[in-house]
């Protein structure tokens, strides 16, 4: 599997910054990302925004959103340096996890570029999660770990992928979108690959330390996509917007399609069961 996915890798790679024109003007009527898709879509506060206003903030949300998925890439890349560490660098198993790294330092610069070309503050995860960030990195590994990594990646693909042929949309986002779910389905071909691999080797204490780890990891990146502090950049008060968006079923219903299929994946393989389930539930994250 890793040597289809290093001549994958060979054959379709993108460098951001020569195949992205980021010179090209940005639409004022075309949105960031498709508008049902934001946090206030059919609240009262959407509808006392203009066209304008909801185009602005459709991207401050695709700002917040791509910064907290540079922040997780960049974590990411340094748990894949500490993984590809006890590899045998002959193989072509730690050649792609080494591949893999290269792949998401140019997400991570074209990711930083977009939002710097939005002309969108940098929102991230918020200061709580990024130093927590530090501590997930140094001790995360086996399979919650790549477990985490999905959630992360084919939630933010699922929205990317609705978004990279829609002609509606701002056309750079739509050519970062197709750049990194082109080169991202790599990426979760292979993490899929270590968590079928992994589960199988725990014994029902490790499995349930996994489990635990994966749902607090996945609740915490779901949850700080869209930072509170978007609502701004349309003259609402963050925490007014915040508690707009968490009691919108239409924000919710989102958040269950960003990760149905993943959670689907990873019910199947026993990655979501037993008592931490119920976190899952909680954060209304399963149907």
């Amino acid at each position: 599997m890793s040597a289809r996915l290093l001549e994958a890798s060979a054959r379709t790679s993108y460098d951001p910054f020569v195949d992205i024109d980021w010179a090209a003007p940005l639409h004022p009527d075309k949105a960031y990302m498709p508008l049902e898709r934001v946090s206030l879509y059919g609240t009262d506060l959407w509808r006392g925004l203009s066209h304008e206003q909801r185009i602005e903030l459709s991207k401050h949300e695709i700002a917040s959103i791509a910064g907290v998925g540079l922040w997780f890439e960049i974590i990411l890349m340094q748990l894949l340096v500490r993984y590809a560490y006890d590899l045998d660098p002959r193989t072509p198993h730690a050649q792609y996890a080494l591949t893999e790294i290269g792949d998401e330092t140019r997400h991570s610069i074209m990711f930083a570029k977009a939002i710097a070309r939005f002309d969108a503050p940098n929102y991230g995860p918020g200061k709580l999660l990024h130093n927590l960030g530090r501590v997930y990195k140094a001790i995360a590994g086996g399979p919650s770990m790549f477990a985490s990594v999905l959630v992360a990646e084919e939630a933010t693909d699922r929205l990317q992928r609705s978004t990279m042929d829609d002609t509606t949309m701002q056309p750079l986002i739509r050519m970062v979108n197709r750049i990194h779910v082109i080169e991202e389905a790599r990426h979760v071909r292979y993490a899929r690959e270590e968590v079928v691999r992994g589960v199988p080797g725990l014994n029902r204490a490790e499995l349930e330390w996994h489990r635990l780890a994966t749902a607090a990891t996945a609740i915490a990146v779901m949850d700080a996509m869209v930072n509170p502090r978007v609502y701004k950049a349309v003259g609402i008060a963050p925490r007014v917007g915040r508690a707009a968006a968490l009691a919108n079923p239409e924000f919710r219903e989102t958040r269950r399609w960003m990760v149905e299929k993943v959670v689907e994946f990873l019910t199947g393989t026993g990655m979501i069961g037993g008592p931490s389930k119920a976190l899952w539930r909680k954060a209304g994250l399963l149907r």
